[in-house]
């Protein structure tokens, strides 16, 4: 029997569901995005599209497909004679995180001003089940809560330039939230900022809702540089 060096396994990625079959590209795309992102490849590393195609268990169509996008997007770099390489590092995550932290700040400071009484009473009872999974410790109900949050921050900003700006600053994947979420002096820090946050949202308090927002993502992201760059035996 193969071991899993011999047989080119690699338990970084997870193969392909066939329930996503229909949108083989996108999925593909997501994936391999989502382990680039979570530091699961070397800076400079090079990628082989048949590995990649038999780990994930597609042909290498839709591989060459997404890694052409992962190019657009900079994440990935094709040379001559050396193939696929990895461009994603510390230093460029850490600029997704500012870029990140610039476009939800304004996007809180305009929700601020736009907030309907409806969105507000949203937001409130997604912290109240924030609030209620901080206390049971439960990661994956946080994740989405967490997601869920900001969904409603960007609907009450009516923010559509921006919202689509920021999809593209999406660096957390699942296993990186479950890491950040597992610990309780993070969980408590978490709910605290995301409570300042739509405090001053509610309030209609733009320059504050600003500033707590702009604290919350640079500060949770420099979490994720810890965990990604200089502790990726946790994960």
């Amino acid at each position: 029997m193969q071991n899993k060096k011999e047989s080119g396994a690699d338990d970084r990625i997870e193969r392909i569901d066939p329930r996503f079959l229909t949108t083989l590209r996108d999925h593909v795309h997501k994936t391999l995005r989502a382990a680039i992102l979570s530091g699961r490849f070397r800076a400079d590393e090079r990628v082989n599209e048949r590995q990649l195609a038999e780990q994930l268990g597609v042909s290498t169509t839709p591989i060459k497909e997404a890694l052409r996008q992962l190019e657009t997007e900079g994440l990935v770099e094709t040379l001559p004679r050396r193939g696929v390489l990895i461009r994603f590092n510390a230093g460029w995550a850490e600029e997704m995180i500012l870029a990140r932290a610039a476009l939800e700040s304004m996007i809180a400071h305009l929700a601020a001003k736009r907030i309907t009484g409806d969105e507000a009473s949203k937001l409130g009872e997604t912290l109240a089940l924030m609030n209620a999974a901080t206390e049971n410790g439960g990661a994956d109900d946080l994740i989405a809560l967490n997601e869920t949050f900001h969904e409603r921050i960007h609907v009450a900003s009516r923010c559509q330039y921006l919202s689509r700006m920021i999809e593209r600053q999406q660096f957390y994947d699942a296993s990186i939230r479950r890491v950040i979420h597992s610990d309780d002096k993070e969980r408590s820090k978490a709910l605290a900022e995301h409570t300042a946050i739509a405090a001053a949202i509610v309030s209609n308090d733009s320059d504050r809702a600003e500033r707590v927002m702009r604290d919350h993502v640079v500060r949770s992201g420099e979490t994720y540089l810890n965990i990604v760059f200089r502790k990726k035996e946790d994960i």
